[in-house]
C-alpha cells in the first residue's frame, strides 16, 4: 500500500483503508463513494468537499492547548480568538464555523467594510471582532455602530491618522465606544515567504515613536481607558518557533513599558495568526519544526516571565490564525481525462516493410527486453529516440517513422516499469523525469489551486482509491486551462507517482488536501473556468452517518459572463440572430441548433468528455 506522506499532513483526518482514502470520522465513508453519489446525480467536472466537523476540531485544538498551557504555568490571563475572514470569506464556510464555535470566544477578524459587515451580522454573542487594516471614517463609524449593537469590537490602530479620525468620531458619535487596539511595528520578523509582514519596513504598525504619539493623543481625548490591546503580527506560515519567541519578547516589553505609561486597561496582547500548517507529503521536506504544544507553551511561558520581571499583569492572549483552522476543511476532487501516452499503443504502430535501421533496432528491444535488460534496453531507446528525431528535423526519415519512434520508445517505457515495477530501482528513480506520464484534470489550477501557480505552494495530492496496488508513473498534471503555468511538474525532490489506468474503460480522480484557506479565496477566473460545484458533508455525530447539505453549482457560462458585466440577453440575442442569418445550417434544423446552443450555454465550463467503452460523462 502507498500511502502519498498522509501521516504527515492529514493529521488522523483521513485515513487510508481497503484501499481507499476515507473520512476518520462518523461511519468512515470513503471519499470516492462520496463523489460517485454526487455523480450519479448529474454533477461532473471538479468537486469541493467541505467537512465543517474539521472546522471545529481545528478551534477546539488551539483553545485545549492554550488552555492546558495556561494551567500548565499557572496563568493568570485568558485565551480568545477570532478567524480572519480575507482566509475563507465563504457562506459556506463562516456560516458553520460560527454555528459550531458558539461555547467558545471565538469570533471574527475585519480587514475591510465588507469583511465588518460580516463580523457585524454573524459574529456569536460575546465573543471578540477585531478590526485591521487601513481605515477611513466610514469604516471607523461602521465599528462605532458595531459597539452600539453590543458587540465586543476593538478597532486596531494602523497609523496616527487612524486615531485622529476615531477621536473625531468620537465626539460626533458617542459612547458607547469601541475599545482601541495599537498595532505595533516590530524590529522582530518572521521567515519565509510572509516574513516581511513583520520587521520595522513592515506594510503596517507603529514605530515606537509613533506608540508615545497614540498614548499622548488618547490621554489628551480621554479615550486612554478604551485602549485595550496590542497587536503584533511576524507573518503567515511560521515555520520556525524562534521568530515568533523573539517577536514575543518584544511585545511583552512593549505591552509592560505602554502600561506604566498609564494605559492601566491595556490587558490583551494580539499575536496575530501565522500558526503553520504542514502541507507537506515528505518527512524531508517538512513545513514546521514544532508543535501546537510548543507553539501555546511558548507564548504563555514568555508573557508570564516579562509580566512576572516588570511587575505588571499577565495579559489575555489573543490569536487570528486562519489558515490553521480552514485549510483542512475543504478537499478538491479533479477527475483524470487523459493520460497523454496512452495514444501510444500497438495498434498505432504503421510499420513499413523497410524501416530506417534505429526503429528496427527500437522494435527489437521492446520485443526482446526482459528484468535483466530492461535499464539498458530503455536507456538505449531514449538514445535512440534522439537520434531519430534529428534525422527527421535534417529530412533523412519521414513522419510515419517519426510517429513509430515515439510509439515504440513509449511501449519500452511502460513495459520496462511493468517488469520492475516492485524494485525500488535507483536507475528508474533517476530517469523519471525523462519518461514522467502526463495526466490531463478537468480542473483550473488558477481558479482551484492559485497559490501553486503564484507562489509554488504544495498541496497533498492522492488518488482516491487503487491505495492497494502500487502506482508506477511518475507523473505531472496538468490542467485544462490554455497556459503552459497550469502544470503541476514532475519533481524529483517531491515525486508524484500514479497509476497506469486506462481512462477509456475506468473512472480515476485525484484529491487536493488542506485547501480551505486562501484558495477560494484568491482563485482567478482564468478561461472563465468558475468555481467547482461544492457541498458540504455534515455528520450525524450521534449515528455517524453523513448528509450531503449546501450544494452550490458551478455557475453556467450565462451566469460567469454576467458577472462579468456582459449583456447575457444581448448575446442571446446575437447568437440567434447569427444563427438565423445562417446559409450553413438548413432551415428546419436551426430550431434543434439553437436548442443546443441553450443547452451549452446553461452549463459549466468544465469539459464532459465520453468513455467510449461506457458512454460515461467526465
Amino acid at each position: 500500500m502507498v500511502d502519498y506522506g498522509i501521516h504527515y499532513w492529514a493529521n488522523d483526518d483521513f485515513i487510508i483503508e481497503d484501499g481507499k482514502v476515507k473520512v476518520n470520522f462518523g461511519n468512515k465513508p470513503a471519499l470516492i463513494d462520496i463523489v460517485k453519489q454526487m455523480r450519479e446525480e448529474g454533477y461532473r467536472g471538479p468537486l469541493l468537499i467541505r467537512f465543517p466537523h474539521l472546522m471545529k476540531k481545528q478551534v477546539e485544538k488551539i483553545f485545549s492547548h492554550f488552555e492546558n498551557s495556561i494551567k500548565e504555568y499557572h496563568y493568570k490571563g485568558k485565551f480568545k480568538a477570532v478567524f480572519p475572514i480575507k482566509v475563507n470569506h465563504f457562506p459556506n464556510f463562516i456560516l458553520p464555523l460560527m454555528e459550531q464555535t458558539q461555547n467558545r470566544c471565538y469570533g471574527l477578524e475585519a480587514g475591510s467594510k465588507s469583511e465588518l459587515i460580516i463580523a457585524m451580522a454573524y459574529t456569536n454573542e460575546n465573543a471578540p471582532i477585531t478590526v485591521n487594516g487601513f481605515k477611513d471614517k466610514e469604516m471607523i463609524s461602521l465599528g462605532f455602530i458595531a459597539a452600539k449593537m453590543g458587540h465586543d469590537i476593538t478597532l486596531t490602530i494602523e497609523g496616527l491618522n487612524e486615531l485622529e479620525t476615531i477621536i473625531e468620531v468620537a465626539k460626533a458619535m458617542g459612547k458607547p465606544y469601541p475599545k482601541i487596539g495599537l498595532r505595533i511595528r516590530l524590529h522582530s520578523t518572521g521567515v519565509g515567504i510572509w516574513a516581511k509582514s513583520g520587521g520595522i519596513n513592515s506594510k503596517f504598525g507603529l514605530t515606537a515613536t509613533e506608540l508615545v504619539e497614540a498614548i499622548y493623543l488618547l490621554q489628551k481625548n480621554k479615550l486612554l481607558e478604551q485602549f485595550t490591546m496590542i497587536h503584533f503580527h511576524i507573518g503567515s506560515q511560521i515555520s520556525d518557533i524562534a521568530p515568533l519567541k523573539k517577536a514575543l519578547r518584544e511585545a511583552g516589553n512593549i505591552y509592560a513599558e505602554l502600561r506604566k505609561m498609564g494605559a492601566k486597561n491595556l490587558n490583551n496582547v494580539n499575536i496575530g495568526g501565522g500558526l503553520a500548517v504542514e502541507y507537506t507529503q515528505y518527512e524531508a521536506y517538512q513545513n514546521r519544526n514544532y508543535t501546537l504544544g510548543e507553539f501555546s507553551g511558548n507564548v504563555i511561558f514568555t508573557l508570564k516571565e516579562i509580566a512576572k520581571n516588570k511587575k505588571e499583569p499577565e495579559p489575555d492572549i489573543f490569536i487570528e490564525s486562519g489558515r490553521y483552522v480552514s485549510a483542512s476543511h475543504a478537499v478538491l476532487i479533479s477527475p483524470v481525462l487523459e493520460l497523454f501516452s496512452q495514444e501510444y499503443d500497438e495498434k498505432a504502430l504503421h510499420l513499413k516493410d523497410k524501416n530506417p535501421p534505429l526503429v528496427e533496432e527500437l522494435l527489437d528491444l521492446y520485443n526482446t527486453i526482459n528484468e535483466r535488460s530492461a535499464i539498458e534496453y530503455l536507456h538505449d531507446s531514449l538514445e535512440h529516440m534522439e537520434s531519430l528525431l534529428t534525422l527527421f528535423d535534417l529530412g533523412y526519415i519521414d513522419l510515419q517513422d517519426r510517429s513509430n519512434t515515439e510509439v515504440l520508445v513509449h511501449l519500452i517505457i511502460k513495459k520496462v516499469i511493468k517488469i520492475l515495477k516492485h524494485k525500488n530501482h535507483s536507475d528508474i528513480i533517476r530517469i523519471q523525469e525523462q519518461v514522467q506520464e502526463r495526466y490531463l484534470l478537468n480542473c483550473s489550477f488558477f481558479q482551484s489551486l492559485p497559490d501553486y501557480w503564484g507562489l509554488k505552494q504544495n498541496f497533498p495530492v492522492i488518488p482516491l482509491d487503487r491505495l492497494n496496488k502500487r502506482p508506477t508513473r511518475s507523473a505531472s498534471l496538468w490542467d485544462i486551462t490554455c497556459d503552459s503555468d497550469g502544470e503541476i511538474a514532475f519533481d524529483k525532490n517531491y515525486p508524484l507517482y500514479l497509476h497506469d489506468i486506462d481512462v477509456n474503460s475506468e473512472e480515476y480522480f485525484l484529491g487536493f488536501f488542506l485547501v480551505g484557506a486562501y484558495q477560494e479565496v484568491l482563485g482567478m477566473r482564468h478561461n472563465l473556468f468558475t468555481h467547482p460545484t461544492e457541498f458540504s458533508v455534515v455528520f450525524d455525530e450521534e449515528e455517524g452517518k453523513y448528509e450531503i447539505e449546501n450544494l452550490l453549482e458551478a455557475q453556467t457560462i450565462l451566469d460567469v459572463l454576467d458577472d462579468l458585466d456582459f449583456d447575457t440577453k444581448e448575446i442571446e440575442r446575437r447568437l440567434k440572430q447569427k444563427l438565423d442569418e445562417s446559409t450553413e445550417i438548413p432551415q428546419d434544423e436551426k430550431k434543434e441548433v439553437l436548442g443546443q446552443l441553450y443547452v451549452m450555454l446553461s452549463e459549466n465550463g468544465y469539459l464532459r468528455t465520453v468513455f467510449k467503452s461506457q458512454g460515461e460523462l467526465n
